[in-house]
């Protein structure tokens, strides 16, 4: 090992090597991705994974591409190139992205959902998949009761179905908010004059220190986690009729700094997994699903991840154990299977 010396500080040449993907001392291995996607034009944020239930192997990755003029949503098969047919492009900085399945158009038919922030407009979007038609006729603006524009820029998104109601709803954070009513959810809402949606509650405690931007629902339990970047993992109730009291704040002592995105891995009997991602240290912090205790850090060969998303269905023969999602800072996203993560 080698040193500079400067003002009598000593420095490691091995700490400040452009491949330290962690702390210094503390170099986690690789675990290489299985692929990697073709490059987006622009700079990629987050991915969500639709899960085809008729033929996993053609089940579709998406991932926003940030741009104010010409944004867009792009798709990407299993094989990470990308589908233009099923983009969505000429958008004004598209933000983060979810999925949802089976929600009511009318009395007889269902469509799985594709929903996103599109931020310099200041309104989320809806389209149905595998179709890719638009059910919002333009979009649908956000925090409208701000008075201040800055306020009402729209950042992250999950989407949470009430298993027993059916309802559908939208969780999404901002650019901008105060400590409290960060978030704001919700109902989508279908009739026979088109989708609409109504405000169903604000809630969400925010530290001041710098934004919030990743949401995961998890929809078995029915909690919503999201990212306050420098400060901690929120969760409270996912259904607003159970109220808007915190359940937890926790995890911090596990990040370097931004607290990313975050995905769920599920495994039997409601087990399994949040991975979430440790921004400034190029890595993901694992916590438990149940209990929420942290389990160990991984490197996945990301760089700067802002989001990721995991689903635990076999995806065929591509990707049997199911699949792992990250954006990288290099117009790609990462893809893993999901056991290469030792995540059992």
């Amino acid at each position: 090992m080698t040193y500079l010396k400067r003002s009598n500080l000593v420095i490691s040449t091995v700490c400040i090597t452009v491949l330290l993907l962690t702390s210094c001392g503390h170099k986690l291995p690789e675990i290489k991705a299985t692929l990697v996607t073709e490059q987006t034009p622009h700079d990629t944020d987050d991915p969500a994974i639709w899960v085809n239930n008729e033929n996993p192997e053609k089940s579709i990755v998406f991932g926003t591409d940030k741009d104010e003029t010409n944004g867009g949503v792009y798709a990407f098969d299993l094989d990470g190139k990308l589908m233009p047919e099923k983009s969505i492009t000429g958008l004004s900085y598209p933000n983060n992205v979810d999925v949802a399945y089976g929600f009511k158009i009318n009395d007889s038919t269902r469509t799985d959902v594709l929903m996103f922030t599109e931020r310099e407009k200041n309104q989320i979007r809806l389209f149905s998949i595998p179709d890719m038609k638009a059910l919002d006729n333009g979009g649908f603006p956000v925090f409208i009761e701000e008075t201040e524009l800055i306020k009402r820029r729209p950042m992250g998104i999950a989407l949470y179905k009430n298993q027993v109601s059916d309802k559908m709803y939208a969780i999404v954070s901002r650019k901008v908010g105060p400590e409290q009513n960060y978030l704001a959810q919700y109902q989508i809402v279908s009739d026979s004059t088109g989708v609409t949606v109504n405000l169903a509650r604000k809630f969400g405690n925010f530290n001041g220190k710098k934004e919030i931007e990743a949401i995961a629902v998890d929809q078995e339990l029915g909690y919503v986690y999201y990212s306050d970047e420098m400060h901690c993992l929120h969760k409270y109730y996912a259904d607003p009729e159970k109220g808007n009291d915190e359940l937890s704040c926790f995890g911090a002592e596990h990040f370097e700094r931004d607290i990313e995105g975050i995905a769920i891995v599920k495994r039997e009997n409601n087990s399994g997994y949040l991975v979430v991602s440790n921004q400034q240290a190029h890595s993901f912090s694992v916590f438990d699903r149940d209990s929420n205790l942290f389990i160990k850090e991984i490197n996945l060969g990301t760089i700067e991840t802002d989001g990721c998303d995991a689903t635990s269905i076999p995806l065929g023969t591509k990707f049997p154990n199911g699949l792992f999602v990250s954006m990288t800072d290099s117009k790609e996203f990462h893809y893993h299977d999901l056991d290469s993560l030792g995540l059992k």
